[in-house]
């Protein structure tokens, strides 16, 4: 399962540790970005709450995947859907599309970010577990 979205800082590597926590370990699972952006410290507070940690991992582009054959590719970002319908093509693939809030685009305190993050990550982990019934 491949989670993608614009530049791997939030939704897919919020999802990619969601799923590596309740998906059985044989299910290979990985997150990028149509483009590698900067890392996140929400991320890291949100995941943190949960018991989850990106550890030393760095965002990084779709292009830069050591695999890139994947039996699901999840959207998260209309930018990355289009890259997969693209990568699709040439590939049996099931693509996905989950629209999902940009958390970025709130303002506020520091908790009401914190909530919009929260918000990403519980919907995340609602759908992932509708989806791959855990």
């Amino acid at each position: 399962i491949l989670f993608l979205c614009g530049q791997n800082s939030i939704r897919s590597p919020i999802a990619e540790q969601i799923a590596r926590a309740i998906l059985p370990a044989s299910v290979y699972v990985a997150s990028a970005g149509v483009k590698a952006g900067a890392r996140d410290p929400f991320v890291d507070a949100v995941l943190a709450e949960a018991g989850l940690s990106l550890g030393a991992r760095q965002p990084q582009a779709f292009d830069d995947l050591e695999d890139d054959y994947f039996d699901v590719i999840v959207t998260l970002a209309p930018e990355a859907h289009h890259l997969a319908l693209d990568q699709a093509r040439a590939a049996a693939v099931t693509v996905e599309y989950w629209p999902t809030a940009d958390p970025t685009t709130v303002t506020g305190s520091r908790e009401h970010i914190l909530a919009a993050y929260r918000d990403v990550f519980n919907r995340l982990r609602s759908r992932i577990q509708s989806k791959f019934g855990v």
